[in-house]
């Protein structure tokens, strides 16, 4: 055997490492090229991440330093009614209103014990999530560009973080309808059977979220109507309409099986027949300063500046705004929340117009082209960031738009009402609004004065106190509830509780004040909700 035959490896390493041979550079040359494949993709990631943490921020900031109003006491109650807890569950029955699949989300954090911060947390982390669909859509419609700016003018927009902030059906039902519109839109381009059941799909857990989401149907069917080189198959939309009613079909199925079918027949004959509570313009009113007045006019200038470009997707975004917003000014009943939907879409619109006007000044200045864009988005993110800073602080008055955020003062009266009053004793409130918060904190029975005693005028949900000067002279109320937010909306309910209160020798035991300032610029306790004990008969 030859000595260069009875070289050890060990020997040839060794050699090699002094320099005797070069290593084999395949392997690292792979990884190198694996990772410069990644890098962009990398970088284009890292915006995107820092936008989405700036949205976590604004969601998360102090989030259960209010508690809850109205319509979150209610949701979470039905949470914790389906999670198991009893006491909820008397005052909170499961099927009591909207469909259930918020409320079942919102269960799994409720098997342990009630938090406001979790029922919230759930609802800002869906939130966050909706801001990255957003950047999604914009992507596949217009680049990257667009989508970046497009999920940062969401992430600080007054009207969707101060509704992603509470325990309300409607930031649900946003995910999943502008999930719904990056499914149309990948249909549109491809064609393909399986983006119409992702569709068809999403647009049934849109409406399990909250049912008015179904006008967005009306949105896409004006879409396909009114837009001939779009082609649509029938037998395409005839399985899409059976897969969106086979998971609608779930609620009423289980509203069948419980023995609630009449439960939801009368709040849906409600809904549809109650007196407006809004003014026709209510929205254009309150909305455009929610979503940001230069959000408002970027995207407007973007339809118009740009309308030798506009093609199938433009149409399709400005029916996605215009159907609903034509519909609920229609309809008599309006929320603060209910055009939360066209939120991501007026982002889209308008981060389209900053991103072309860097475009269009690179062409000029290339100095001017780079600087441009980056000004202007800052400009319009800072217009909507201070006012969205101000509105997540906590409220200091007891006068508030109902969906804009927590109920002053409830959740210390409610939990006040919990560790005081007897178990079987009942509340009068001005309102159902107040009676909701404490019913959920106190765990006590409350009955609003407010309530009609006509089927037709009043929730299913709530029962009517037809004599009250009787009811609190027999005893059945031991204790009456006065606050500022219900005797506001409604002076003369207010004054008549004022009365019982005055006739019945009435004896403040619980006051809950907020600090607002004077007339003269003086920090002041005004009180938002008094507990009165009364003397009875009994």
């Amino acid at each position: 055997m030859t000595a260069e035959a009875q070289t050890s490896p060990l020997a040839s390493e060794l050699t090699r490492v002094a320099g005797g041979s070069k290593p084999d550079a395949r392997p690292l040359d792979g990884h190198r090229t694996r990772l410069a494949a990644w890098q962009p993709t990398l970088i284009s990631a890292l915006p995107v991440v820092a936008v989405l943490g700036l949205a976590a921020i604004l969601r998360f900031w102090q989030l259960d330093k209010v508690g809850f109003n109205s319509d979150e006491a209610v949701y979470s109650g039905t949470a914790a009614s389906l999670a198991g807890n009893d006491v909820m569950r008397s005052m909170f029955p499961i099927f009591r209103a909207h469909p259930l699949f918020m409320q079942i989300l919102l269960s799994f954090g409720m098997h342990d014990g009630i938090s406001d911060w979790v029922a919230r947390a759930i609802n800002a982390t869906i939130g966050v999530a909706t801001v990255g669909a957003t950047y999604l859509l914009g992507r596949r419609l217009y680049g990257h560009k667009v989508g970046l700016v497009a999920c940062l003018l969401l992430a600080v927009m007054p009207y969707h973080v101060i509704v992603s902030r509470q325990v309300l059906l409607d930031g649900l039902m946003t995910l999943c309808t502008t999930l719904v519109l990056y499914c149309a839109v990948r249909y549109v381009e491809s064609g393909a059977l399986p983006w119409m059941v992702a569709t068809s799909a999403l647009m049934g857990a849109a409406v399990l979220s909250k049912e008015t989401s179904i006008v967005m149907v009306g949105a896409l069917y004006a879409f396909f109507a009114l837009t001939p080189t779009v082609r649509l198959r029938l037998r395409h939309v005839g399985i899409g309409l059976l897969v969106m009613a086979g998971v609608i079909i779930a609620f009423p199925l289980a509203l069948s099986l419980s023995g609630r079918v009449s439960a939801g027949q009368h709040y849906l004959l409600w809904q549809l027949f109650r007196r407006s509570n809004h003014e026709t313009l209510f929205y254009f009113h309150v909305v455009p300063g929610a979503l940001g007045w230069a959000t408002v006019v970027a995207a407007a200038v973007a339809l118009v500046w740009l309308r030798l470009e506009n093609t199938w997707r433009e149409r399709l975004l400005i029916l996605w705004i215009v159907v609903p917003t034509v519909f609920f000014s229609l309809w008599p009943v309006k929320g603060f929340q209910y055009l939360l939907p066209i939120a991501p879409v007026v982002a889209l619109l308008a981060g389209r117009a900053l991103a072309r006007v860097s475009t269009v000044a690179a062409l000029r200045r290339r100095r001017a082209g780079e600087l441009a864009m980056p000004a202007l988005v800052v400009a319009v993110m800072l217009s909507l960031l201070l006012p969205t800073w101000q509105r997540i602080s906590p409220s200091t008055s007891g006068r508030y738009l109902a969906g804009t955020g927590g109920l002053p003062g409830g959740r210390e009266a409610g939990r006040w009402v919990h560790d005081n009053v007897p178990a079987d004793a009942q509340l009068l409130a001005i309102g159902p609004s107040m009676a909701n918060v404490l019913q959920f904190y106190g765990q006590r029975r409350v009955f609003a004065l407010s309530v009609s005693p006509d089927p037709a005028n009043r929730n299913p949900a709530y029962l009517p106190v037809p004599n009250p000067d009787f009811s609190v002279r027999q005893g059945k109320f031991r204790y009456l509830v006065w606050d500022s937010y219900s005797a506001n909306r409604s002076p003369s309910f207010g004054e008549k509780v004022t009365r019982l209160v005055d006739k019945y020798h009435g004896v403040a035991v619980f006051t809950s004040s907020v600090i607002v300032r004077s007339k003269a610029g003086q920090p002041v306790a005004a009180p938002v909700v008094v507990i009165y004990r009364v003397r009875t008969s009994r």
